[in-house]
């Protein structure tokens, strides 16, 4: 059983700035991810265009701003190294492939036990904390709901998250569907490079707020 005051979820973006303010108050916190890096979701499961929708002002993390030469909007590519150089600064060292199974709360301990898979070596690790930051990411599960035709369908069906660049749709007819940041940035990336590209959008209230902010902020993602 290992003890610490602070147990984090997770080595995303809101984990690492975690770490990084408790850090800062010398408060004892152990953080844990199931991948075998951090930040997996911007490494391995982002498309090549992405970029931060917001200036990088906005998107800092704490204790720590973006050198004076980063561009306005944050590319993937940029926002990983500053993940990087952030877990080198406040010397953040996470125990990777490190999946929580459980967590119980105890209210006469006040306290929380845990239990979690180190799935390098198939043993269990145990963890007491007094406190539990759990920052897995509203994203970090594919989501791709059934309905009638799909499972006939002869073509290929992917998730956003597997989803890299256009330059293979060429000349090919490809349905988005979905019209968050995501799926606009995806098929307007698709149309570029020259594939027949629709979108399915089911309200049109989000229609016009996304076709808006599409249209004046393209220029920042081509």
């Amino acid at each position: 059983m290992k003890g610490v005051t602070v147990l984090i979820v997770g080595v995303g973006p809101a984990g690492l700035a975690t770490a990084a303010c408790l850090s800062q108050f010398s408060i004892p916190y152990a953080i844990v991810e199931c991948e075998s890096c951090s930040a997996s979701l911007w490494r391995n499961r982002a498309y090549d265009r992405l970029k931060l929708y917001l200036a990088k002002e906005f998107c800092e993390l704490p204790h720590m701003s973006y050198p004076i030469d980063a561009p306005t909007y944050i590319p993937k590519t940029l926002f990983v190294k500053y993940l990087d150089d952030y877990v080198e600064r406040f010397n953040i060292q996470p125990k990777y492939l490190t999946s929580v199974e459980s967590s119980t709360y105890d209210n006469d301990e006040k306290s929380w036990s845990i239990v979690a898979k180190d799935m390098s070596k198939c043993t269990t690790v145990k963890f007491m904390a007094k406190f539990l930051v759990v920052a897995s990411g509203e994203n970090s599960a594919e989501n791709i709901p059934m309905f009638p035709g799909l499972e006939n369908f002869p073509g290929d069906v992917i998730h956003s998250s597997s989803y890299k660049s256009g330059k293979s749709y060429s000349g090919k007819n490809v349905l988005v569907i979905g019209s968050g940041n995501s799926g606009m940035e995806i098929a307007y990336d698709l149309a570029t490079h020259g594939a027949n590209t629709w979108i399915v959008i089911r309200s049109p209230v989000r229609t016009c707020t996304i076709y808006f902010h599409w249209v004046h902020e393209r220029k920042f993602l081509v």
